[in-house]
């Protein structure tokens, strides 16, 4: 076991329940490691924050040289995760004008009573029962049922959404493997299904606006602000996986570290005021997203290490949330923490665009769930886990009561 075996230990799925102390290590090593297959691992929370705000790393996986990438789709429509400026800022920009402008009642902050009302109702299914399974009775059903509202996408097709979700997760995943092409062929059929899907429902909505965020982008008035249909199915995609993926991670492994930690809980039920404190330490101390990917455009230096042109840099978001060099004591939970300034929604110009909805959602459903944890107990610890390195979370979480 050396440092250049790390990412391959913290991505196998022996190491799902727990990577922390591989980030320990991975910190201990230097803030920035070579590996086996010739990427770069930084694990350190400055380090981290410097090239997600550096303009010579790239978001777009097209420009990876070292190891050589898997194949890619060809088009040069990737969703704006995955570009950069100033082709990134303008599709961004495009996506988020139907939210409405800074001085105009924001549309997530107007599915406020919208998301209580959802969540009363999926927790109101859950009394009576002796056990739960939070992923599957909450913590999935919500963040979908809300930005299929969003999106103004029937709830019906989410079975549909949700098989080529899984495949676009899979294809996404950072963990190398022999299957990995296969994985980008298949993510990259279902990525074309979703927009086909996603931009047939739009298109039905042309000249007949329905108030919802598909309707607001193909009833554009202004042809310089609107989307071509390729842009508008990449776009759309994006926010229906991403509206809800990360999230599910974010509230189920919310519920993990409570009932992980009794006396904070209890201190919580106390406390309600504390839950939107609770809901950022959740995000820097159990992250959703673990890992991401970005790639040097020259040579660059990072921390006295020279990262060639096309490499593969990985950033360990995770480790950076858990650095003791940025946060005292980090590997307490500790959900009145203050200057929390985490990694988990990442930083720079690509900072989550979802996340006031996440923050949203997680809150209202950990509020509700509040009054019924203190009699609860996991039935398995750990978990099941998702097989996802990059996005990490409980593939099943069953409580018993």
């Amino acid at each position: 076991m050396t440092a250049e075996t790390l990412l391959e230990r913290i991505t196998d799925y022996a190491s799902r329940p727990d990577p922390y102390p591989l980030y320990a290590e991975l910190r201990d090593a230097g803030p920035v490691v070579r590996q086996a297959d010739g990427s770069y691992l930084v694990g350190t929370y400055h380090e981290i924050v410097g090239v997600l705000h550096d303009p010579r790393f790239s978001a777009d996986p097209r420009n990876r040289t070292i190891p050589p990438p898997p194949p890619l789709p060809e088009t040069r429509h990737l969703p704006f995760l995955r570009l950069d400026d100033p082709e990134h800022d303008r599709l961004r920009t495009l996506a988020m004008r139907p939210f409405g402008p800074p001085h105009s009642p924001h549309r997530v902050d107007a599915m406020r009573g919208e998301i209580t009302r959802i969540t009363g109702e999926l927790v109101e299914g859950l009394r009576g029962r002796d056990h739960v399974d939070i992923v599957d009775d909450l913590a999935y059903p919500l963040p979908v049922t809300v930005i299929c509202r969003l999106l103004g996408v029937p709830g019906e097709d989410e079975p549909r959404f949700r098989a080529w979700t899984d495949l676009l997760i899979a294809s996404a995943d950072i963990s190398p493997g022999e299957d990995s092409a296969e994985r980008v062929e298949t993510g990259r059929a279902a990525q074309q299904e979703m927009g086909a899907y996603l931009l047939d429902l739009a298109e039905r909505r042309r000249g007949r606006p329905t108030g919802d965020l598909l309707s607001d982008f193909v009833n554009e008035p202004d042809p310089q602000l609107r989307l071509t249909g390729e842009e508008l199915a990449v776009t759309a995609v994006l926010l229906l996986v991403a509206g809800h993926e990360t999230t599910v991670n974010l509230i189920a492994n919310g519920v993990l570290t409570l009932l992980r930690h009794p006396g904070e809980l209890e201190r919580l039920r106390r406390e309600p005021g504390l839950l939107p404190q609770t809901v950022e330490e959740l995000l820097r101390y159990e992250p959703p997203v673990h890992l991401r990917e970005r790639v040097p455009l020259a040579d660059v230096e990072i921390a006295g290490t020279v990262v060639p042109e096309g490499t593969s840099v990985i950033l360990a978001l995770a480790s950076g949330n858990r650095d003791p060099a940025r946060f005292q004591d980090p590997d307490r939970f500790d959900p009145a923490r203050k200057d929390n300034a985490h990694l988990g929604f990442g930083s720079g110009v690509h900072l989550c665009y979802g996340a006031p909805l996440a923050r949203i959602e997680a809150q209202t459903a950990l509020g509700a769930l509040l009054s019924g944890l203190g009699t609860a107990a996991l039935v398995q610890d750990p978990p099941p886990y998702r097989r996802n390195a990059m996005l990490r979370g409980p593939r099943h979480l069953l409580v018993g009561f």
